[in-house]
């Protein structure tokens, strides 16, 4: 057997009906976490072999284009569990203990074929244990690249702020457990990048560290020392406690309990990974943790390291990722000594190298199934497999949420979650990534994607490269990007609904209805814009995503013209004062600054501002979030009226005019629910309620069975469902994301699949 570049090459010898058992038997008896994506057999001559060997790859075969599948970091597996905390085991309490069925890939290799030699464990030679254990076909850790034991594998240091060692080995976990447990940040250098720990039920640990951090009030995430503590503070069913403890191992948004099952006094918390019994002191949570959020983003230990931290501790912990907000993860020691200065009280740091920032990877659950909302660890660098292949591209994606993609014949390589392109240290981020990709699979593109809007940091990229560029439509590339993972070509309505993309026509579009056709014999894609949302204008531009009370005040002079300025009993104008009130009334008469959208994004946050639950927004999206939480308050079936012109517009009409969903009848009967004294969560719910029923209209009119949901606005869990069963019942076959997040973490996956349509 020999494993390279191109995947793992196997010789067998024997008689026919041997080798055709055991062709058979490979897919359901292939080792653990390991993928088949095609599966080729040759007749050759008889060689003679007698035992079974892995032979070492030869440069010959790592010359071609790679092509074989890096496999993402993968969780604790409870084998080595079991061994971590045994005191008999030799590797008892070692903090990067792993085997062929766990531990890091992705985050450490620098090379294919993954070999230790191209890892950053090929500086720590194994003693005589380890490579006894590694040259035994009959043991776990038959040719486990990462293996390491106490004697001969990494190690943890704790350091003080100027980088002096304060404690090594277990000594510097307990004293870094001890920090926390006292009210200390903790950085803790993890798999993909550092984490900043903090006691999750110390209030004051908490806000100290948004302060410090500079992040007002968006959501921490949480890890939690096992399943049981996880289901004393939020609703888990199967779906979710199976992803929890699985090999990915994300972030999972869970339901809070109203009331945690306890919050005094010990409890007897046990261990699933362990099969350990811990005690722990359940107090409250802080309740700077997610403030007006129902949902806590949750996951359970995923390294030895964590393991370890979290058995000693016996209580949740903030685990939010070690970076200044608009920042990249931290991935090198003492370049966290640097970034995270005055952040950070100690640092727990081992001297494994990070080859690339991995980002933890974060899932809501939507129809039953997993949603990607970041694709980072446990799932990045996992290909879409197309179903023809194309030629060496690159797709540059766009610039919130940024990630990258190479496609190498039939598979789209996308890359970890990059980030928000807002800071110089991003766009380095964002520079080593594409460099890493195209590298690591030898990919030298003949073509660059990339997102139309001239602004982009991404675009300029792509426009600097001195290669052809295609530019591809912000919404397009999203239909596209859920129509690849679904396996869809043909003919689709894709629902594209997010806060910001540039439109054809040189405005801010984000509500829109596109018509795509994606031939099934690989010609170039169709697409025409059929419908979209009124528009109406955002005054102060950008501004307006930060404040929900401007895209409120622009719907509102769209509709009532300068009467919306004497509306003084609505909250978006009474969230002004009396000197910034004529200074937006003048911008909007002349149009200075005030750029018009479609976007569904804005009409949301303007919604949200119109029931005064918030007019400044401290993260993005918050706004629309918490207009959905409370519209899951409500079990109202009504909706509001809008206007859709052409009742019978054919889905072959031959006039480039789009259908415009005029909203402005919902606005008013909105607008007459609260002066009525409708209660807050009815009007939200039934302002969900029409925005599906536009959806199903629009489906109608159309008449193309198959539906896409993709962009921002379906993270919304109300609103994807709502508009899933709605379709469904209208027998319309709907479609969304899964495994490619559906805001523009998927943009560069759309970008290649229209880009390969152009290339060939």
């Amino acid at each position: 057997m020999r494993n390279d570049a191109q995947g793992v090459t196997i010789e067998v010898e024997g008689k026919a009906d041997r080798l055709a058992s055991f062709r058979d038997r490979l897919p359901d008896e292939k080792p653990p976490h390991s993928s088949i994506y095609s599966l080729e057999a040759v007749q050759l001559e008889l060689a003679g072999y007698e035992s079974f060997t892995i032979i070492s790859s030869q440069p010959s075969a790592i010359s071609h284009q790679p092509s074989a599948i890096i496999l993402p970091d993968i969780a604790t597996c409870p084998d080595c569990l079991d061994e971590l905390v045994n005191p008999a085991d030799r590797r008892y309490h070692y903090p990067f203990i792993n085997c062929t069925h766990c531990g890091p890939r992705f985050s450490i290799i620098t090379a294919l074929p993954y070999d230790r030699p191209n890892t950053t464990m090929a500086g720590f030679q194994m003693c005589d244990a380890c490579r006894a254990e590694y040259d035994n076909p009959a043991d776990r850790r038959f040719h486990a690249q990462p293996i390491a034991c106490h004697d001969c594998g990494p190690q943890l240091e704790l350091w003080n702020p100027t980088g002096e060692v304060l404690n090594i080995r277990h000594d510097a976990l307990l004293a870094a457990a001890e920090a926390i447990r006292s009210g200390e940040i903790a950085a803790v250098k993890g798999l993909g990048g550092f984490h900043l720990m903090v006691d999750a039920r110390n209030d004051d640990a908490v806000c100290r560290l948004r302060r410090l951090k500079r992040r007002e009030e968006k959501p921490f995430a949480l890890m939690y020392p096992s399943l049981a503590a996880v289901e004393n503070d939020c609703s888990v069913d199967h779906v979710e406690r199976n992803l929890l403890l699985s090999p990915a191992s994300p972030i999972i948004l869970l339901p809070r309990h109203p009331k945690p099952l306890s919050h005094s006094g010990t409890q007897e918390l046990w261990n699933s990974g362990t099969h350990a019994l811990m005690h722990s002191c359940t107090r409250a949570l802080s309740p700077s943790l997610a403030p007006g959020n129902p949902y806590l983003g949750v996951m359970l230990p995923y390294t030895p390291l964590h393991h370890l931290l979290m058995m000693e501790l016996g209580f949740p912990v903030v685990a939010t990722s070690g970076n200044l907000s608009e920042e990249p993860i931290c991935t090198d020691e003492r370049d966290a000594l640097e970034r995270l200065a005055g952040v950070a009280d100690l640092f727990l740091v081992h001297n494994r190298p990070i080859v690339r920032h991995v980002d933890d990877s974060i899932v809501r659950i939507m129809m039953g199934r997993e949603m990607l909302l970041r694709r980072a660890r446990g799932y990045a660098p996992l290909p879409v497999v197309l179903k023809q292949p194309m030629p060496p591209l690159l797709a540059v994606g766009g610039h919130l949420k940024n990630t990258i993609a190479v496609a190498s014949s039939d598979k789209v390589f996308v890359s970890q979650h990059i980030g928000d392109l807002e800071t110089a240290a991003a766009y380095d981020a964002f520079n080593s990534t594409t460099s890493d990709l195209q590298r690591m699979y030898a990919v030298q593109p003949k073509l660059l994607a990339c997102d139309r809007h001239p602004d982009y940091l991404s675009t300029q990229f792509a426009q600097e490269s001195g290669l052809p560029v295609v530019f591809v439509q912000h919404h397009l590339a999203h239909i596209l990007a859920c129509m690849a993972e679904n396996e869809l070509t043909g003919e689709v309505l894709g629902v594209a609904w997010d806060g910001t993309g540039y439109g054809d026509d040189g405005t801010v579009w984000g509500g829109e209805f596109l018509a795509v056709n994606l031939p099934t014999d690989g010609g170039a894609v169709e697409h025409r814009r059929v419908a979209h949302l009124r528009t109406f204008p955002l005054p102060g531009g950008d501004q307006a995503a930060r404040e929900p009370r401007r895209s409120a005040i622009g719907l509102l002079y769209e509709q009532f013209s300068d009467d919306a300025f004497k509306m003084t009993d609505l909250p978006p104008i009474r969230a002004f004062n009396s000197h910034e009130l004529p200074i937006i009334a003048a911008a909007l008469e002349k149009r200075l600054n005030c750029p018009i959208t479609s976007s569904a994004g804005r009409l949301f946050d303007a919604v949200a501002s119109l029931l005064d639950l918030r007019q400044f927004n401290r993260y993005e999206g918050q706004a629309a979030m918490e207009l959905e939480f409370l519209a899951m308050q409500s079990e109202e079936e009504a909706a509001y009226h809008f206007n859709l012109p052409a009742a019978h517009y054919p889905k072959d009409s031959p006039t480039n005019e789009s259908l415009v969903l005029d909203f402005r009848p919902a606005i008013c009967d909105i607008i007459d629910d609260l002066k009525s004294g409708v209660s807050g969560p009815t009007i939200a719910r039934r302002f969900h309620n029409t925005l599906v029923k536009m959806i199903v209209e629009v489906a109608r009119l159309m008449s193309i069975p198959a539906v896409i949901l993709s962009g921002g606005c379906f993270q919304n869990r109300l609103l994807l469902e709502s508009a899933v069963h709605g379709l469904r019942t209208a027998i319309f076959r709907p479609y969304w994301h899964q495994r490619i997040p559906p805001n523009d973490g998927g943009i560069a996956l759309g970008q290649v699949v229209y880009a390969s349509r152009i290339a060939r």
